[in-house]
């Protein structure tokens, strides 16, 4: 008689089955995904590989999709936008690659109105993908857990990147910002279309990691977003970022022209020489040149290839822009170790264990990050970040040291600036900072690494609910508190409201007051602090940027090299 009951209850249950949308009319034809069960009652439809745009042509702003006859079948990933590998030896992707992929939770009922929550991926404006880092067969975007468990709709979208994404001459000719003219394009197309799959038009958040984070913030700070979307999350990057703008358009186009043959003393000539290159070629030629680096440079001196001012898209320096962000949410942060990858590059000695770091290390990692200003810089700043280490510091002190001014310099300090600059500009509008600062998952590096650059996206993504094998409990927690934080903001505009429960209120960042909340497994009410790391803050934005800057440059008449205070 049990057996029965059992047998007759799991029967039921095969048929409770959710709503599901079936075939979607699109302004560009009928589109059909497939639903995937995420419990009882509860399922996700996903659309992969929905066309936003046109191919695009060379350096050309996205086009309208002219459209399909019949039925797409929404059920693949399409391709990534032509780029290098990871290794830097040759290419992936295609020119057809304007894209996106969308997640509708549904329940018994059709879902309607939903929040809209439209994801742009990070990867240095130079690789990346709407379906990037595969984790047990699932990409690390793979929205279905964050839709399901945050009733919002998840939006993922390919945007091209390197050289087809971000050349530029710095004026007319080849204005540059492609890749952000397409993140625009999906973001107006999700507006245009969303409502059949059960969105909200009217509420929809962008959101985004590293140069996808720099993306989300260029996107509120541009004129062409007015009345657009509502709301944005910057995770770890911001336009202010030091690597998020690429201040010198034509001396990198240049170097990128005699790499593929098109050196030219014209510019123009050299300009249509580029038009008719391969794309292929061109890509490669836009890859991370390591030579930069060696004895000189930094890390952020290899990431060359980003937007650009080009007074239509990005109209003025990104500092002056924040009156176009008066009337969206924000909510931005960083992880707390988001510099320790690049400076592991910088000082190799950091991740060795009897690895000795040593004071000239430190100092060449200072000049290196702001030989703009000299060597006064280079003293003033080893004074505020080694007051604390006393007259013999344990080599742990100086080694985290190392990774903090890296994480200050890159990626805090400019977020912080532009948290405050949203504050002060904003219109009625909320702003809330954190830190996210859970241990590293990492193996291999040393014990005070916290956490890495990127690794929040596994929780945000609910990889811990996913893939249950590779987490313990605690990383479910996290995943659990940061799927409701960031789609309650996206439900209501205030992270501690919304639907989600949250184990802690999330208290309003101003402009004269500056709380933040410490994400992490463990969350209580201490998780809420004030004044994220402001001694360095007040460091980096006032005592370094009122000091001289000083450029070398070439004189003409004598091959002689003269340095000039600015």
């Amino acid at each position: 008689m049990m057996l029965l009951l059992v047998i007759l209850l799991g029967v039921c249950l095969n048929s409770a089955s959710a709503a599901k949308l079936g075939v979607v009319q699109t302004e560009g034809g009928k589109v059909e995904g497939k639903s995937h069960g995420m419990g009882l009652f509860r399922s996700v439809d996903v659309f992969k590989g929905v066309p936003f745009a046109d191919v695009p042509g060379k350096w050309e702003k996205p086009k309208p999709h002219p459209g399909w006859s019949g039925i797409l079948k929404a059920n693949k990933y399409r391709d990534r936008c032509l780029q290098v590998t990871l290794l830097q030896t040759k290419t992936q992707g295609s020119e057809d690659c304007l894209y996106l992929n969308i997640f509708v939770p549904q329940g018994l009922k059709l879902s309607k109105n939903l929040p809209v929550m439209v994801y742009l991926f990070g990867g240095a404006f130079l690789l990346g993908a709407s379906n990037d880092v595969a984790i047990l067969g699932d990409s690390l975007y793979d929205g279905k857990e964050m839709a399901d468990r945050g009733d919002v709709i998840v939006v993922t979208v390919n945007y091209r990147v390197g050289t087809m994404g971000f050349l530029s001459t710095g004026d007319d000719r080849l204005p540059g910002n492609y890749g952000l003219w397409d993140q625009h394009a999906a973001i107006s197309w999700v507006r245009r279309n969303i409502a059949a799959f059960g969105g909200n038009p009217d509420n929809i958040t962008i959101f985004g990691q590293s140069a996808g984070a720099v993306s989300a913030s260029f996107q509120m700070l541009s004129p062409y977003s007015k009345g657009l979307f509502r709301r944005v999350i910057t995770q770890c990057g911001v336009a202010l970022s030091p690597w998020a703008l690429q201040k010198k358009p034509m001396a990198l186009t240049k170097k990128i022209a005699r790499k593929v043959g098109c050196g030219r003393s014209n510019e123009d000539e050299m300009l249509e020489c580029l038009k008719i290159s391969d794309p292929i070629g061109l890509t490669l030629a836009g890859k991370i040149d390591v030579l930069l680096i060696l004895g000189k440079g930094t890390v952020m001196d290899l990431l060359e290839l980003a937007p650009v001012i080009d007074g239509d898209f990005i109209p003025d320096e990104p500092s002056k822009l924040f009156h176009n962000a008066a009337q969206f949410d924000y909510m931005a942060g960083v992880n707390s170790m988001d510099g320790h990858i690049f400076a592991g590059v910088d000082v190799p000695s950091i991740n060795k264990k009897n690895g000795n770091t040593t004071v000239a290390n430190v100092r060449g990692l200072l000049a290196g990050l702001t030989k703009e200003k000299g060597n006064a810089a280079v003293d003033s700043a080893f004074r505020v970040y080694s007051s604390h280490w006393g007259s013999a510091p344990e080599p742990a002190v100086v080694k985290k040291t190392v990774a903090d001014i890296e994480t200050d310099f890159l990626f805090l300090v400019p977020t912080q600036i532009a948290l405050q600059l949203h504050a002060n500009n904003s219109s009625g509008a909320h702003t809330f900072s954190y830190l996210f600062n859970m241990k590293t998952r990492i193996p291999g590096f040393p014990r005070w690494v916290e956490a890495e650059h990127a690794e929040d996206l596994q929780y945000l993504f609910g990889k811990p609910f996913a893939s249950p094998l590779i987490y313990f409990p605690r990383h479910r927690d996290l995943s659990g508190y940061m799927i409701a934080y960031w789609t309650n903001f996206a439900r209501t505009g205030d992270p501690s409201n919304g639907g989600s429960r949250v184990p802690v209120p999330w208290p309003l960042f101003t402009k004269h007051h500056h709380p933040y909340l410490i994400i992490n497994h463990k969350m209580t009410k201490s998780s809420v602090s004030y004044d994220l790391r402001s001694d360095y803050v007040t460091y980096w934005t006032k005592t370094y940027s009122i000091l001289p800057s000083f450029r070398r440059e070439k004189e003409e008449n004598d091959g002689g090299m003269k340095t000039k205070s600015e």
